[in-house]
């Protein structure tokens, strides 16, 4: 992300029956973690005790199956959406139904923190730090496996320029965190599941979605407590009052069978949104003709630092994940995913090496005209305490640990984020280029908007699947996430071209996010979150 940035500000203009029978989550007494230590890095040094067990079914009950929210997908970012809705005072007495066929859903899991880490992660910013402590899911995570890290170091496989990051340079403690995506999963349900929220599992996949007309046709109905009966007394049959009382909301059938009513569905079910596809939500989207190689691998000391070096193939980072292992995402073309892929552990950690170290081009070196920049960079008061930094080698693989598994890669947004009573989150609603992480912090920013709006939008009493409602948080959300992704897209086109010229003003780049404050600072801020627009501000 850094290094995306450092390049196109630099260039300028390179710029988801009734009464069905669910489950429902119970607040259940607190039981301490498996973890005997907390995750690993410098800021984790919290410990806990190790109990005999590490699993608990959630107690099953029958539920009405009408609900003000259903969220369809239980993954990070609807879990990420449930919580939020829990934490704040006007939305916290939603009925909200997660509908997800993944049985891990009904189960109160504890990860340890002696298992090999998985290798499918995600590295949180410090923006979306902050928003896990607030809704209450980050004392989760702390308790299981994450890395902090403090520097990053982006450089060229030409060896003709490079740019370090570090904390410090904004104040700050952290970059941001590496954590196991099953980790953030397993800690948004822990800590929904402790909410005094009501929350309904479905454990079942999303099959069709039916729009009822807005207001009753039978204009002259009206409802009292007590009695069920019509303006000219008459008394209505409970499955008259029922269907005039779901006339209004959306009907959700579900693979087992059962049915539920919500006034509004979220689509949280990833880039192949069953939502998105029956609202008639068009996108955009292409193919990278690129595939992304990831695993786990193994040093001989522990690592803090972010590594990420661009080859003409693409990016390759190395990123720390505790103890002694980091994760790899390894960017290349489809083929040579394959290869990769298949070939034997000791071939693969050898290629590793060399897309890391010696292959392609030297290190970058310093030269007279770094230390001149470095100088002037003090002089005027523009320096950073990474600007003094050289060029470090990253740690040695020598080891795989996990399955490596390769995905192809491509960019995908969709033209309207709602329609009525529809709203898309996370990758149902865009899809980038994972060079820079960013992908499920953008998520977790819908998931925060989208209940912020929904708050304001009880305020004022306006009903949830308004469509104006709705627009207001794709307003806010579609301006920060196109930016991202124009970013990304602009900057892996840039890395695809191979051309003396191009790699000299990439050079550049680099030396002007080393050496010019501002500049890295403004770069570090947006990619961390805590800046909206990627220019001076």
């Amino acid at each position: 992300m850094m290094a995306a940035l450092s390049t196109l500000l630099v260039k300028r203009g390179i710029a988801r029956k009734l009464v069905p029978i669910v489950y429902t989550l119970h607040v259940i007494p607190r039981r301490n973690f498996c973890n005997a230590v907390a995750g690993g890095g410098a800021h984790s040094n919290q410990r806990v005790e190790k109990p005999q067990d590490c699993e608990e079914k959630v107690e099953v009950t029958t539920k009405s199956g009408q609900h003000d929210i259903a969220i369809v997908g239980g993954g990070m970012v609807g879990l990420a959406l449930a919580c939020a809705l829990s934490s704040i005072p006007l939305t916290k007495h939603l009925s909200v139904a997660i509908i997800d066929s993944n049985p891990a859903l009904g189960l109160r899991t504890w990860l340890k923190k002696d298992d090999i880490p998985d290798s499918r992660v995600s590295t949180v910013t410090p923006a979306t730090i902050s928003f896990f402590e607030e809704i209450g899911a980050w004392e989760y995570v702390k308790q299981q496996r994450h890395a902090f890290f403090d520097q990053m170091q982006v450089w060229d496989y030409t060896g003709l320029g490079y740019t370090r990051y570090n904390a410090r340079d904004v104040g700050k403690e952290c970059l941001g965190c590496v954590v196991e995506n099953k980790v953030l999963c397993n800690s948004l349900l822990l800590c929904l599941q402790e909410k005094d929220f009501e929350k309904t599992v479905y454990p079942a996949r999303l099959t069709s979605m039916s729009f009822q007309s807005k207001y009753p046709s039978a204009g002259t109905a009206t409802y009292q407590a007590g009695n069920k009966s019509t303006s000219s007394g008459t008394t209505l049959s409970d499955d008259t009052s029922e269907q005039i009382h779901h006339d209004h909301l959306v009907k959700l059938d579900l693979s087992n069978g059962k049915s539920l009513h919500a006034k509004l569905v979220v689509g949280a079910d990833g880039a192949k949104s069953h939502v998105r596809e029956i609202a008639g939500l068009k996108t955009t989207c292409w193919n990278y003709s690129q595939s992304a190689v990831i695993c786990t691998v193994e040093h001989t000391v522990e690592n803090h630092c972010a590594w990420q070096r661009f080859l003409p193939s693409g990016p390759i980072a190395l990123l720390p994940i505790g103890d002694k292992f980091s994760n790899i995402v390894w960017t290349m073309g489809p083929e040579e995913s394959l290869h990769h892929k298949s070939m034997s552990e000791d071939d693969f950690v050898k290629a590793v090496n060399h897309a890391l170290h010696y292959g392609y081009g030297p290190y970058p070196q310093s030269s007279i005209l770094d230390r001149y920049m470095e100088r002037f960079s003090w002089v005027t008061g523009h320096g950073t305490p990474s600007t003094t930094e050289y060029f470090e080698v990253p740690p040695k693989v020598t080891n795989v640990v996990s399955e490596r598994m390769a995905f192809p890669l491509s960019l995908m947004h969709a033209h309207d984020y709602a329609s009525e009573q529809v709203v898309l989150i996370g990758d149902a609603a865009h899809t980038v280029h994972p060079l820079a992480g960013q992908g499920v912090n953008l998520g977790f920013g819908d998931a925060s908007a989208l209940a912020k709006v929904i708050a304001e939008g009880l305020k004022v009493g306006t009903d949830l699947g308004q469509l104006s409602l709705l627009k207001q948080y794709e307003k806010e959300r579609k301006a920060a996430n196109v930016t991202m992704m124009a970013i990304l897209d602009g900057f892996q086109k840039a890395y695809s071209v191979d051309l003396g010229p191009i790699n000299l003003l990439r050079a550049a780049a680099f030396h002007g996010a080393q050496y010019i404050g501002p500049l890295k600072k403004n770069i570090m801020s947006y990619a961390m979150g805590e800046q909206k627009w990627p220019l001076f501000s």
